[in-house]
């Protein structure tokens, strides 16, 4: 049975307690990756991955959600500033979906509009050169986008 696909607030009350989150930014060439701690309080950009096929993009990240014991994917939807869903969006839903079939985890969309260019913002006040900031901006847009999630998952988890 596939995993369920589905906004972040419904995939809450399917989470354990506790276990770490993967975060992904679904770009054309790379996949950034990032995963919190167990606790869900702190995201870490965790690497770049250069896209080759789906089948062999999905296994490296079923290995590194393994390697964590993460109990959900967090992938950031690129939503048009409008609200309207474009190719990209399309695009991650694809991906959303072949995932589905290859995990039981489940997996959740968090709107990541902006955060590549807050990211870069960041990496240029930080004074990073360009060569730098195109290695790891993947992988730091991943973590903004999970940071979000998890933010946004402390404020409705229900109290223990």
């Amino acid at each position: 049975m596939p995993a369920p696909v589905l906004p972040l607030v419904d995939v809450a009350t399917l989470l354990p307690p506790r276990g770490a989150l993967i975060g992904l930014d679904l770009g054309t060439k790379t996949i950034g990756v990032a995963a919190s701690d167990p606790d869900r309080r702190l995201a870490t950009g965790v690497e770049t991955i250069a896209r080759t096929a789906f089948t062999t993009d999905a296994r490296h990240v079923l290995v590194l959600a393994a390697e964590r014991k993460a109990v959900c994917f967090v992938l950031g939807l690129p939503i048009n500033m409008d609200g309207s869903e474009g190719p990209r969006a399309q695009s991650t839903r694809a991906f959303a979906r072949n995932l589905a079939r290859l995990t039981e985890l489940p997996i959740a969309f968090w709107d990541e509009r902006l955060s590549t260019v807050a990211v870069e913002r960041d990496l240029i006040a930080a004074d990073m050169s360009r060569k730098r900031r195109a290695a790891v901006i993947d992988q730091h847009a991943a973590a903004f986008i999970l940071q979000g999630a998890l933010d946004r998952l402390a404020r409705i988890r229900p109290a223990s």
